[in-house]
């Protein structure tokens, strides 16, 4: 894998679990809770086998947008096949399967690209405490975090990326006056000199 962007590197001396979906029928960004309160999820299936890890709304945005910059990247050095836009038959827009049960929250993440398989490869590690040999991202050392492994296409991973972006933006609607999010309980604005707004509709 001659790319490797590791990033918030965590560490551990346990035995590691690696759930690995080479040929998955869904990988996707999704949220569980009312809005202003969501609980962001990555969520991979293939076959009967479903694993939803817990991320936060920052780490998705993040990865959304490296996984981008990877997928112009293998693009240009490798002359990989890159849609520009998600094919309208990879087009992911249904909820996240339930139930819904964590099996870790994400701390490191790791994008690689694998040329054998032409495929892009996310990695998902569970948070621990303290630093890690970077070595351990995208390996399959027996100490580590555990960690979720997915292969995608580069249509898929792009389809993954701007679904995850939606989501991400999918937040709270703005105020108007202040641009600070608004909450379902109502809003106190700066620019109304601390008057609380109510707010009839709001998306999170």
């Amino acid at each position: 894998m001659p790319i490797m962007d590791p990033w918030l590197r965590v560490d551990t001396a346990m035995a590691r679990v690696i759930h690995v979906f080479r040929q998955p029928d869904r990988f996707v960004a999704g949220t569980v809770g009312e809005p202003g309160d969501r609980t962001f999820y990555l969520q991979a299936s293939e076959d009967v086998r479903i694993i939803s890890v817990t991320i936060e709304k920052q780490q998705v945005a993040v990865l959304a947008e490296r996984l981008a910059s990877l997928l112009d990247e293998v693009a240009n050095r490798f002359g990989a096949e890159v849609p520009e836009h998600a094919p309208d038959d990879l087009v992911d827009v249904d909820p996240l399967s339930v139930p819904v049960e964590e099996e870790f929250r994400v701390g490191t993440m790791g994008l690689g690209w694998d040329a054998e398989s032409s495929a892009v490869v996310i990695e998902l590690l569970a948070v621990t405490e303290g630093e890690v040999d970077e070595t351990v991202v995208l390996d399959d050392t027996e100490e580590g975090p555990d960690a979720v492994r997915v292969f995608l296409t580069p249509a898929a991973a792009r389809a993954f990326a701007e679904r995850a972006d939606r989501v991400v933006n999918a937040g709270r609607k703005p105020c108007p006056l202040c641009g600070e999010p608004l909450d379902p309980a109502g809003h106190i604005c700066p620019r109304q000199n601390g008057y609380r707004r109510d707010v009839d509709v709001l998306e999170d």
